[in-house]
């Protein structure tokens, strides 16, 4: 049983600080099978995020048959296709170059939802911010994120969908709101660079441009 007057010590505290900077995400996966029972240990530690009013909205739908994985994949293209459309010049050139999903390699595909309806909780904390469903949820994509790699996992968080077709991929329930869609495998390389900044997309600012004292 895990003894709630741990102390941390220094060693944790650098290999903590190694798995922050070493959480990627990750868009090229190998042909690698990833066991279940790693899937639900990493799910396992997702469950214990914090959440608003002890709700625990987050839904988690593994994604198998072929036939829904390729509604996510025609989903993926129309989205990517529009977004291109937007870019001019050197971005557009730049994007057409971008690898942005892994939804043909990755071996597990999961799709997060917030169950916006969920009693659980008894509306604690969301009566004047009822979107703490959905940054709960978030939480607990970054918790299983983080155990992931730890694990050696990758994890690619797929945006360019359309939130509707996902939902309907999954036979989700009207209340349930679409937050991620996450590709997960054993990655073909680790790096500590995130490809965007590697393939010059953008680079990430020092913390001092976002954090000021009042």
């Amino acid at each position: 049983m895990t003894n709630p007057n741990k102390k941390f010590d220094n060693d944790f505290w650098s290999q903590f600080c190694d798995l922050l900077a070493l959480r990627r995400d990750v868009r090229h996966f190998t042909d690698q099978n990833v066991e279940p029972k790693l899937i639900q240990d990493c799910l396992k530690l997702a469950n214990l995020s914090p959440s608003v009013g002890l709700s625990q909205p987050w839904r988690f739908i593994e994604l198998e048959e072929p036939e829904r994985r390729q509604n996510i994949v025609t989903s993926f293209e129309k989205c990517n296709a529009d977004a291109l459309a937007t870019y001019r010049g050197k971005d557009k050139t730049n994007y057409a170059k971008l690898k942005l999903e892994g939804l043909h390699q990755a071996p597990v595909q999961l799709a997060v939802f917030a169950d916006n309806a969920t009693t659980k909780g008894k509306q604690l904390g969301r009566m004047t911010m009822p979107e703490m469903a959905a940054y709960s949820v978030v939480t607990a994509i970054y918790a299983f994120w983080l155990a992931a790699r730890a694990r050696g996992l990758g994890v690619g968080w797929v945006s360019i969908l359309d939130p509707q077709e996902v939902c309907k991929a999954c036979d989700a329930p009207d209340d349930w709101q679409f937050i991620a869609y996450l590709c997960v495998g054993w990655p073909q390389t680790d790096g500590l660079v995130p490809e965007l900044e590697t393939l010059g997309w953008e680079t990430r600012d020092d913390l001092s441009k976002y954090y000021k004292k009042l």
